[in-house]
């Protein structure tokens, strides 16, 4: 029987590979050989989540891979070059980042209510300064981004005390966990009540640019504004302009337009904002974590089983059920 090929592109090879060994041909690329070695795989894993070079290489010659998947929770560098092929079937690593994701968000909020920040300064200047800082607690937080990484940046919200109004695409009632989940239209709304606004939304057209002038310009002065979704959600002169006019009180990006953000960037600079390199999920074992999902849904794939953490590729994401 012919082994089925399954086509790695990689800059960093995938820990674990060896637990397919006599079950599959394993072929790596990098973005240069993907568009010559895409036609010969039955199933592609895209190791290196951050490159486009599927999206470049998808609309060539030849067949194409029966099942993509990715080890992130955003598809956005897959598509819409894959939707085009209703055959091929994606998955990604939903469920893996949520719990890291929501307490990196939960660190953030706590270490900009207690201003942790101005504490190490101040110890970097022997200073002996004291101030009031903000209660956590009876805060209210408005989290965009109702799947499963929102949903649990949430519940880890509301264990340290803080109300949580939750924002999906489109409504929902009786919620078990947050009583609603408000739609996109209530976010003008929500935002004006807010203390902390966090981004975990997928990257979708509807979402893109959601944070600009507008956005911020609805905010408390006092707020503060997380993205630990995508870069393109923020209009980012939008966002330091609001930080340096004090329209805002802080923000942390843990996400950029452009990454690695470069080093000659205004963002380094901006007062009040705390700059992280795209790292909110990654803890450490997160490799092994991501290798282990697919591998485990491989073993579905080649079972002939339904695969876990299937795509809607016209959405951008995996449906909730």
């Amino acid at each position: 029987m012919t082994q089925p090929v399954l086509l790695v592109l990689d800059d960093d090879p995938p820990p674990r590979l060896d637990r397919l060994a006599g079950r599959a041909r394993i072929v790596h690329a990098d973005e240069k050989s993907l568009v010559e070695r895409l036609p010969t795989a039955d199933v592609l894993l895209v190791w290196d989540f951050l490159s486009d070079a599927v999206r470049h290489a998808w609309p060539g010659g030849g067949p194409r891979p029966r099942w993509v998947h990715t080890p992130s929770a955003g598809v956005d560098r897959l598509l819409p070059e894959l939707a085009a092929s209703p055959e091929t079937v994606v998955t990604n690593a939903r469920g893996v980042f949520d719990q890291p994701i929501a307490e990196y968000v939960t660190g953030l909020v706590l270490a900009m209510a207690k201003d942790f920040r101005g504490s190490w300064e101040l110890q970097r200047q022997r200073q002996w300064k004291h101030r009031e800082t903000k209660r956590v607690g009876g805060s209210r937080a408005v989290v965009v981004g109702s799947g499963p990484i929102g949903r649990t940046v949430g519940r880890t919200l509301k264990a340290v005390g803080v109300t949580v109004d939750l924002v999906g695409r489109t409504e929902r009632t009786e919620d078990p966990d947050f009583g609603r989940v408000h739609g996109n239209a209530a976010l003008g709304g929500l935002l004006a009540q807010a203390d902390w606004v966090v981004c975990v939304a997928p990257l979708t057209e509807e979402t893109r640019g959601l944070f600009d002038a507008s956005a911020f310009a609805q905010m408390k002065s006092d707020a503060h504004f997380i993205n630990v979704g995508r870069g393109q959600h923020v209009v980012e002169p939008d966002l330091v302009e609001a930080l340096a006019a004090r329209r805002i009180a802080g923000a942390a990006l843990d996400v950029f337009a452009r990454e690695p953000l470069p080093a000659d960037s205004d963002l380094w600079d901006v007062p009040g904002l705390i700059v992280s390199p795209h790292m909110s999920g990654d803890t450490i074992g997160w490799r092994d974590d991501l290798a282990d999902q697919f591998l485990d849904n491989f073993d579905r794939w080649e079972a002939g089983e339904p695969l876990l953490n299937v795509v809607d590729k016209n959405l951008g994401y995996v449906p909730s059920t």
